[in-house]
C-alpha cells in the first residue's frame, strides 16, 4: 500500500468511527500523508451570545482537522496538548476549512498546525497540536 493509499484508508476507518465529527456536519476534504482538509458550516445551534460561532465549535474542527491528519500513518494517536488563537469572527452560514499540516513527527511525538478560514479566505483562527502515539494500530493487522 503506498502512504497515500494508507491514509486514505485510516481516514476511512476513523470516519466510520467519528460521531463527533459527522454529528457537526463536518466534511472530510482531502487527506494524505501528514495533512488533512476538514469543513463545515456554522449552523444556528453553534453562535453564541454575541451572535458569532462559539470558538469551542472552531477549536473542535481544528481539532479534528489534527486529528485526521496525525492518523495517517496507521499508528493510533491523541492529542498530547493543543492551542488555538482567535483571529477573527465567524458568523452564522459562514463555511469554515480547517487545513492542518505536519511540522515534525519524532519518535511517538508530532507537531501540527491547523490554520481555519472562511469562504472568502479570511483567516478566523490558528491551532497548534502536539501529538502522541499510542499502542495499537487504527487498521486491523
Amino acid at each position: 500500500m503506498t502512504p497515500e493509499e494508507l491514509a486514505n484508508a485510516c481516514a476511512r476507518r476513523m470516519w466510520s468511527e467519528d460521531t463527533a465529527t459527522r454529528e457537526l456536519g463536518m466534511h472530510l476534504d482531502h487527506i494524505e500523508p501528514g495533512r488533512s482538509t476538514i469543513s463545515m458550516t456554522v449552523l444556528n445551534g453553534m453562535t453564541n451570545g454575541h451572535g458569532i460561532c462559539h470558538g469551542g465549535y472552531i477549536f473542535t474542527l481544528a481539532d479534528s482537522a489534527f486529528a485526521f491528519a496525525c492518523n495517517t500513518y496507521n499508528q493510533v494517536t491523541v492529542a498530547q496538548h493543543c492551542s488555538v488563537t482567535y483571529l477573527a469572527p465567524a458568523h452564522l452560514g459562514d463555511r469554515l476549512t480547517a487545513t492542518a499540516r505536519e511540522l515534525s513527527r519524532k519518535g511517538r511525538s508530532g507537531l501540527y498546525d491547523v490554520t481555519i478560514r472562511n469562504q472568502n479566505g479570511d483567516t478566523i483562527a490558528e491551532f497548534r497540536g502536539n501529538s502522541r502515539t499510542t499502542k495499537g494500530t487504527i487498521l486491523p493487522d
